[in-house]
């Protein structure tokens, strides 16, 4: 593979699946050989459209291709176990959507079965791979802040939804938590780790999904973490990082910032800029890349998007959703000691 362009396959048709491969289809490194839906009709549409080789109407057909080295699945979340799942037994490498999967107890059994079967497994947080997240990364991990006390994040959208939307739909996994606040608090996570605890409020909708949620993060060092989600209220998606001895800001669309503001005590403020070919869609393009490094490398998981950094973001998404009391269909009481903290709608 070292010598040889990298073979996808894609597995599912909607929106995220054709930005990506759209990515795909312009890196030199790269090739797409292969489509899935649960469906022919959709797939070979989608195949039409990128000029892919091959397009199956069933996800197996597309894990049992020999000639796909990785497989890109970009399902709704509540799919991810069940895709990523049949392109792991089947010996595929697979890069999967976030949120990584419904809930800590999926995502375990699928990193399980990577380590398992000698798989590459990842999951496509793209800010983790941004060049500019990475370069302020540095900046904390040198000290440059001083000690981390606080992180804040946001990430709403103005909606409204209908509750025929799948941001509402239960039976999708629906609410803003899994699909927006998996940002903020894997931001969180990114600077500070697993916290230690976990206070939680939300908004519920009548179908029992969280239109917003706030959480505190708290952890063992004594830092805080201000996180917050919405599917009702645009918010400004913004983050900062707040130590000892400075501040980083991060504008709107913090996950794929063009720029930050370093300030430190006595000091002037320091703006660093993005490499002016790293727009938004640039992230997608580096988490592919981060994907086929790894895979020439020999390597089963990558250092930017640790296997176990998922499952303690996870773990953490499932502590907020005991809090407010958000639970899916078929997936029972993760933690029947859990309180409901929520306000209905």
């Amino acid at each position: 593979m070292a010598e040889q362009k990298v073979r996808w396959g894609i597995l599912a048709t909607g929106g995220i699946a054709a930005t990506f491969t759209a990515d795909l289809v312009d890196l030199p490194d790269a090739e797409v050989v292969a489509v899935a839906s649960r469906s022919r009709e959709p797939a070979e549409a989608f195949a039409e459209r990128f000029g892919i080789e091959r397009a199956y109407g069933d996800w197996a057909s597309l894990a049992r291709d020999e000639d796909v080295d990785v497989v890109y699945v970009a399902t709704p979340h509540t799919a991810h176990r069940a895709a990523a799942g049949i392109c792991l037994e089947a010996g595929r490498n697979v890069l999967c959507e976030k949120p990584f999967t419904l809930n800590v107890r999926e995502a375990e059994e699928l990193v399980a079965l990577a380590r398992g079967n000698g798989r590459f497994l990842m999951e496509a947080m793209w800010m983790y791979c941004n060049p500019l997240i990475r370069r302020m990364k540095a900046l904390v991990d040198d000290g440059a802040i001083g000690e981390v006390r606080s992180v804040q994040a946001d990430f709403g959208l103005a909606g409204p939804f209908p509750p025929s939307h799948r941001l509402r739909d239960p039976e999708l996994g629906g609410g803003s938590l899994l699909d927006l606040g998996v940002y903020p608090v894997s931001f969180a996570q990114l600077l500070l780790g697993e916290p230690s605890d976990v206070v939680a409020r939300a908004q519920l909708s009548p179908e029992g999904v969280d239109l917003q949620t706030g959480a505190l993060l708290s952890y063992d060092s004594g830092a805080l973490a201000s996180v917050h989600c919405s599917i009702v209220g645009g918010t400004a998606t913004s983050a900062s990082v707040t130590g000892s001895e400075g501040r980083i800001d991060l504008p709107y669309g913090f996950f794929f910032p063009d720029r930050f503001v370093l300030h430190r005590d006595g000091r002037e403020a320091e703006e660093f800029t993005a490499d002016p070919a790293d727009g938004p869609r640039a992230s997608l393009r580096h988490e592919a890349a981060e994907v086929m490094r790894a895979l020439r490398a020999g390597e089963t998981e990558s250092p930017l998007v640790p296997l176990d950094g998922t499952l303690a973001v996870m773990r953490t998404l499932d502590a907020i959703r005991d809090r407010i009391g958000v639970r899916y269909p078929g997936e029972g009481v993760v933690d029947d000691s859990a309180e409901p903290v929520a306000t209905p709608a």
